[in-house]
């Protein structure tokens, strides 16, 4: 039962709301990790009142209405796009199927439109639609690595983040008369900066991050498959925190199991 008065907000206004004697439930989203890549806990006091749910639980078979919202939620970072969040939404899925190729016809659409606002919508539409995929895929792994245990990784984690708020930092940069090579550049320098963000690590996921999106050079591939060796050789000695006795212990039971394998 709550026992409180809150404030608020509804539909731009400020308003109070009496609590006291109903049950009430909050909503909270977050990320497995804080933005400097340190694991989030949730506090037991609320752990243990809460419904906690994992996102690839709660979005079983709504892969494409996940990735639109990608693009729905940064129109208003974009000064071209920012128009369409207040017209018919209608207009935006028709922008986004032409982006994508799909021969669509532009006499439903709810706005008079000219042929040149029409393109440039479009063709920033496809610059998001090729942000968008990557975020995706690092949205993927970011859940992928937070889910596993440390004790079975195979590589260090990957704490570079693939949401709606680095979604809507790309897309305030995005005009239409940039090409492939300056998107790529974008991505490039975007996600330099939030792995300068991290607390450690950031070597390593721009270089998951380029194994991700397919740019490994051959010199970065080196570097990486180096990296990965070094992680397995440190976890097999206990991990960087492990004090002497430990390494030992990790080291012989290590060197038993080797030997076993031969039998």
């Amino acid at each position: 039962m709550a026992h409180a008065v809150l404030k608020g907000f509804w539909k731009g206004k400020t308003r109070t709301y009496d609590m006291r004697g109903k049950k009430f439930c909050v909503v909270m989203a977050g990320n497995p990790y804080t933005e400097s890549g340190e694991l989030f806990k949730i506090p037991d006091m609320l752990a243990n009142r809460a419904d906690i749910y994992n996102l690839g639980e709660v979005l079983g078979g709504m892969d494409d209405a996940f990735a639109l919202s990608y693009i729905e939620n940064s129109l208003t970072s974009n000064s071209v796009l920012a128009p369409l969040a207040l017209r018919d939404l209608n207009d935006l899925y028709l922008f986004v199927d032409k982006a994508m190729g799909k021969s669509v016809s532009t006499n439903s659409l709810s706005y008079p439109y000219s042929d040149a606002e029409i393109n440039e919508i479009v063709m920033v539409l496809k610059h998001l639609i090729t942000l968008r995929d990557v975020i995706l895929k690092v949205n993927q792994q970011y859940i992928a690595s937070a889910a596993q245990s440390d004790k079975y990784r195979t590589e260090p984690a990957f704490r570079l983040q693939g949401s709606y708020r680095n979604m809507n930092k790309l897309s305030e940069k995005v005009s239409a008369v940039m090409n492939e090579k300056e998107i790529e550049r974008l991505l490039d320098d975007h996600y330099l900066g939030e792995a300068q963000l991290l607390t450690t690590g950031a070597e390593e996921n721009l270089l998951k991050l380029a194994e991700i999106r397919g740019t490994l050079t051959e010199q970065d591939a080196i570097r990486w498959q180096q990296i990965k060796k070094d992680f397995m050789r440190n976890k097999a000695l206990g991990g960087d925190n492990a004090d002497i006795g430990d390494r030992v212990v990790s080291q012989l039971a290590n060197l038993v199991e080797s030997v076993q394998s031969l039998r």
